[in-house]
């Protein structure tokens, strides 16, 4: 059974990190950057803050037994040509120090400079500089490194798929971040955890298969355990918005093996509490998951379905618009499929990855390509559908699904119209749906 109710008070309750706390990290935040910006030494090289990780992703949860939370923001400063990377952390680490209030408090990582706030909190301050060659880099203090990060990109990316699940990513994200720290059978950064759940929201009934929260936990970690079917061994693990930098070296191999293992044990867990007709017996079998703090609730609680503003069910449909579902397709699902964008070189205007730049004017060329782990040969779709009043009213709303013929595993488009479009990609084999993606496409 769904028991949407236990649900919600279980997030409500036990997991999510009540307002009073997050408040009083925003002013701890605030207080930080006022030590940064007024400093003597560094003061100048302040140009602003980011929020970044579960902070920015809305997926902080309460830490389990009162131990600390941690939150990270991005302190975006100035670059200094005679500076080399370690440099940053070094001077950042030199400026709490001359802070009275913050020179016990103060730990330098490897890439970020910790201020503890014993008993509740620790915030990470990861200096982060934008090049003069326009790359966006983080240090690595003890390689003596700049590392490539795409901050924004990588939360545009997370809403874009928490969107596509009708607001249910982030609660699966806070679900499984919970089962980690009360079970403590497995570990994951939470970096790696948000993109292995957030790369597995497929563009394949998302109304029905992400409708509430367990519906989107059951369907989520059984795409999970089928895809880490294919991979033993580590593979891989990109930053999907910048997929030049991957997360392998933040975890290792035994690590992965024990996750891979686990997964599926709790897919399963998950599976038969979630089909298990019988009230009481479905609450056990829950139970054996959460633990015995997923309990029936004190009041009435609001049922996890989509959040306010989000939909349930997709827009209204485009005048030609087509959907993958309706192709006498059926789904597979276990494979990945990532949509690479790049607006091309064109005077006067930037070009580069759409991820990075996040926005496009008119009149640019965009080429998109694929990366997939579905070995040849398999058949890949395109759909590439408009939104907004100018597409609207030119009849340009599009929506149709194409097969890609000439097996280029590519196309080009021209931004026309102003709006929030998205490009979407489908491999098909053995007239089963392996994989999707979607990008985002916003026009200004």
């Amino acid at each position: 059974m769904k028991l949407l109710a236990y649900f919600s008070a279980f997030l409500a309750e036990t997991v999510n990190l009540n307002q009073t706390r997050l408040g009083l990290l925003e002013d701890r935040v605030g207080a930080i950057t006022s030590t940064l910006k007024t400093d003597s030494q560094i003061g100048n090289l302040y140009r602003t803050h980011i929020p970044q990780g579960s902070w920015a992703h809305r997926t902080i949860i309460k830490p389990f037994n009162n131990h600390e939370f941690d939150a990270d923001f991005l302190l975006h400063m100035e670059e200094m040509e005679d500076w080399k990377p370690k440099d940053y952390l070094r001077e950042v680490r030199a400026a709490f120090k001359r802070s009275a209030t913050y020179k016990e408090k103060v730990t330098k990582k490897n890439r970020c400079c910790r201020i503890v706030y014993a008993g509740d909190c620790h915030v990470d301050v990861v200096p982060y500089i934008t090049l003069a060659d326009g790359r966006e880099v983080i240090v690595n203090y003890a390689d003596n490194e700049f590392e490539d990060t795409n901050p924004q990109g990588f939360t545009d990316w997370m809403k874009e798929k928490d969107g596509l699940a009708n607001g249910q990513l982030r609660r699966v994200i806070k679900l499984l971040k919970y089962v980690r720290d009360y079970k403590q059978t497995f570990r994951v950064p939470s970096v790696i955890l948000t993109t292995l759940l957030g790369e597995r929201v497929q563009t394949w009934h998302e109304a029905t298969r992400y409708s509430d929260t367990p519906t989107a936990l059951k369907t989520i970690l059984a795409d999970l355990d089928a895809w880490l079917d294919l991979y033993p061994l580590m593979p891989p693990l990109p930053d999907p918005s910048c997929p030049e930098t991957t997360f392998n070296h933040r975890w290792n191999q035994d690590q992965y093996g024990n996750f891979r293992n686990k997964i599926k044990l709790y897919s399963s867990w998950v599976t038969e509490a979630f089909d298990e007709d019988d009230k009481t017996l479905s609450l056990a079998a829950w139970q054996r998951v959460f633990g015995t703090s997923f309990q029936q609730p004190s009041s009435v609680q609001k049922s996890l379905t989509a959040p306010s503003g989000l939909p349930t069910t997709r827009e209204a449909r485009a005048p030609y618009e087509q959907y993958i579902e309706e192709f006498g397709f059926n789904w597979k699902g276990g494979h990945k499929v990532r949509i690479n964008a790049q607006v091309l070189p064109k005077a006067g205007f930037r070009h580069g990855s759409l991820r990075r730049l996040r926005r496009v004017s008119t009149f640019q060329s965009l080429h998109f390509t694929i990366t997939t782990d579905v070995p040849e040969p398999y058949d890949l779709y395109w759909k590439v559908r408009n939104r907004g009043p100018e597409a609207t009213a030119h009849g340009q709303l599009r929506g149709e699904i194409t097969l890609d013929e000439d097996r280029s595993r590519s196309r080009k488009e021209t931004t026309s119209w102003k709006g929030q479009h998205y490009v979407e990609a489908y491999i098909v084999k053995d007239g089963r749906v392996l994989a999707t993606d979607h990008h985002d496409v916003v026009i200004n």
